[in-house]
């Protein structure tokens, strides 16, 4: 994530840019270059389902098949996104198959090393909910107790009990009792920043926003991703203190990280070990 990338309010994960220049064909004008991006995305939340109108397809990376859904629309930056479901591609509609497949060739190592560092990432975040699964919960852990009853969620402690049909999706139940928790943390670290800046608490939401940590109006309030629960304490209170500095400067200026210094002193250390350990959120 790049918190102090310019823009205002939100707080959000970046990726590399490239640009390139294609040759002119002769007697043609040198065509203009779509900006290349190259995306590695957080992978905070489950991913939703793919596109209907994306084409699968395959491209030889070496001696590897690499499978890829290719989406063609009005833009003209040529994208590489990988992440939990494997490479996407969006591509302006006038470059050709062979010119957007010579492309992804060209940054080959690059999209072999990111699938295959998903592969082992996920294998380690995909949590089965079940009776005895044990969740990361602000630095600790809370355990999973399922018992039979009309789907609902309760919490005992650092235990989340799931009281669910035999048909139950308990996964869902399980996030809806991680958000309850989520929701009950944040308001209270809300309020105490509120209180050291002096002025009353913004309304509080949860978000589940690809890639953001959290995001600031001053029409509706501060937005937190709920699955910052699954990390330590000073985390999440270093994005509470992000959000609402931009109530003093909606902005990523200096200005506005004195704000943040002044209500949380190491965001510095804070902002880098959330980078670090992004990874370690499971997906349920």
């Amino acid at each position: 994530m790049a918190p102090d990338r310019a823009g205002a309010g939100n707080h959000r994960p970046g990726g590399r840019t490239r640009r390139c220049r294609p040759a002119a064909r002769r007697g043609q004008p040198r065509p203009v270059c779509p900006r290349v991006k190259l995306l590695e995305q957080l992978p905070l939340f489950r991913l939703p389902p793919a596109v209907p109108d994306a084409k699968s397809r395959h491209v030889l990376i070496g001696a590897r098949a690499v499978s890829y859904e290719l989406r063609q629309g009005k833009g003209r930056r040529l994208a590489l996104t990988i992440d939990e479901r494997g490479l996407r591609i969006g591509a302006p509609p006038r470059l050709t198959l062979a010119e957007i497949e010579a492309f992804v060739r060209s940054h080959g190592d690059w999209v072999l090393a990111k699938l295959d560092e998903y592969a082992a990432r996920n294998t380690q975040r995909f949590l089965r909910i079940c009776d005895g699964a044990r969740l990361p919960l602000l630095g600790g852990e809370a355990a999973v107790r399922v018992v039979g009853g009309a789907n609902r969620v309760l919490w005992r402690g650092d235990e989340l009990v799931l009281a669910a049909r035999p048909d139950a999706d308990l996964d869902a139940l399980a996030r809806r009792g991680l958000q309850r928790r989520a929701l009950e943390h944040f308001a209270i670290r809300l309020g105490h920043y509120a209180a050291l800046m002096d002025r009353p608490a913004p309304p509080l939401g949860l978000s589940s926003a690809r890639g953001r940590w959290g995001s600031c109006s001053t029409q509706t309030g501060i937005r937190i991703n709920w699955r910052l629960v699954h990390l330590p304490p000073h985390l999440g209170d270093y994005v509470v203190a992000h959000e609402m500095a931009h109530l003093v400067e909606m902005n990523h200026s200096a200005r506005f990280w004195r704000v943040v210094g002044g209500l949380f002193p190491d965001w510095r250390a804070a902002r880098a070990e959330l980078k670090r350990r992004a990874a370690e959120i499971p997906i349920l």
